[in-house]
């Protein structure tokens, strides 16, 4: 009907993510193979010429989150497995981890986009452009450059009410 891009918001795993430590929890497993089966029938069904990506939403409300700690290692596996065209993943402060689960993703064989949202909405503190660079630098050595995108990490919110930003912020 004239979409060519499509972008799905999961919270799904980032929700999985703050669940687990390291590998996905036993009780999570089938959910997760279910998820990746349900996705995949979506996406292999799609149109050549339409863009479909995937937002691992952790919430933004209020300058805050919805999970705890909920670094990509436990998902990732099953992220990896998706035949989707891209991924946007949260990587605006520790709570996210390193960027070695991203590793799985490039080796899939599928050549996905990978948008890390190291810029945050919840402060009004701008980054600093080494922080940045130094933050690229280290996502490129498991996502090939020319696979690499850099973004907020969400938006500005996920609700109406936004964060703790003012309008000059």
């Amino acid at each position: 009907m004239g979409c060519r891009y499509l972008q799905l918001d999961d919270t799904l795993w980032g929700m999985w993510a703050s669940l687990s430590k390291g590998t996905l929890s036993p009780e999570l497993r089938p959910f997760a193979e279910a998820t990746v089966k349900a996705i995949n029938s979506i996406a292999d069904s799609k149109p050549d010429d339409l863009t479909l990506t995937m937002h691992v939403c952790k919430g933004n409300y209020d300058s805050h989150y919805a999970g705890g700690v909920s670094a990509y290692d436990s998902v990732s596996p099953y992220l990896a497995q998706l035949h989707i065209d891209g991924y946007l993943l949260e990587y605006d402060d520790n709570r996210a981890g390193g960027f070695e689960p991203l590793k799985l993703i490039s080796e899939n064989g599928r050549q996905q986009r990978v948008v890390i949202g190291i810029v945050t909405s919840k402060r009004p503190d701008l980054e600093n452009i080494d922080f940045l660079r130094g933050r690229i630098e280290d996502a490129s050595q498991y996502i090939a450059l020319e696979n690499l995108c850099i973004s907020p990490q969400c938006g500005f919110a996920s609700t109406e009410e936004g964060n703790r930003l003012t309008e000059e912020d």
